[in-house]
């Protein structure tokens, strides 16, 4: 029992269980946690019928109301600290991640690196099917996050991560302050900080082509002026 995959899910019900089964089908033997947000589309439902098929490595974490992204993981890294494993992974639903990079995320993560990264924005990694606004938006926020952290991090804002328990084990999760794509910029953030060494794995990220993004002007917002915050931050705070 060492490697968890950590799934967010608010209404996925067109992707949750094609995630699931691909996923599971992956040498390697990957467990799976979905963390809902109470979705009303159903999504839980799908994951507890999945259960009984796929007994002691399917994981359900339910929760009520949409509570956000970085609040869900949280509760997520707790569950996994409290089961013993070894290597945690963020990954979205919609396969924009591709579960076939988990592999490669394990091996660097493995081999001596405490935080793996599947990096668009590293040599060898893209974007399809993006509008090019998108891309400039998300590009313009890594150049920008990196002028202002000096973290040596291409793409501070990806979602399909690998953590090595002790990163998980250290961070002072309650204290973490946000919830969006800052979320993401602080876990590295802080990881980086502490000392731990960060590698970034190319991927190919894909937009979703089922289901509806999150994404929002607030989102943006937060980790605009998140990372001017984030400068600040001791090692405990």
């Amino acid at each position: 029992m060492t490697k968890l995959v950590i799934i967010p899910t608010y209404n996925e019900k067109e992707n949750i269980e094609k995630i699931t089964r691909k996923v599971f089908s992956l040498p390697g033997d990957f467990h799976l946690l979905i963390v809902d947000d109470g979705s009303p589309d159903g999504t839980a439902d799908i994951i507890k019928n999945l259960q009984q098929e796929f007994n002691g490595k399917l994981f359900i974490l339910e929760r009520k109301g949409k509570l956000g992204l970085g609040t869900a993981y949280i509760a997520g890294f707790k569950w996994a600290l409290q089961r013993d494993y070894e290597y945690i992974f963020e990954m979205d639903a919609d396969f924009s991640h591709d579960p076939e990079d988990l592999p490669r995320l394990y091996e660097a993560c493995s081999k001596g690196k405490d935080l793996v990264v599947g990096s668009r924005y590293t040599k060898g990694g893209k974007v399809v099917n993006w509008p090019w606004d998108r891309i400039f938006i998300s590009k313009g926020g890594a150049l920008y996050t990196k002028m202002i952290t000096w973290m040596p991090v291409n793409d501070p804002t990806a979602g399909f991560v690998c953590y090595n328990r002790k990163v998980l084990s250290t961070i002072p999760l309650d204290k973490v302050h946000f919830v969006g794509y800052a979320f993401q910029i602080e876990m590295k953030y802080r990881a980086w900080k502490l000392g731990f060494k960060i590698a970034e794995v190319p991927i190919t990220f894909r937009d979703r082509k089922e289901g509806v993004s999150k994404m929002s002007g607030n989102i943006i917002k937060e980790a605009m002026y998140g990372v001017w915050k984030m400068r600040g931050f001791s090692k405990t705070e």
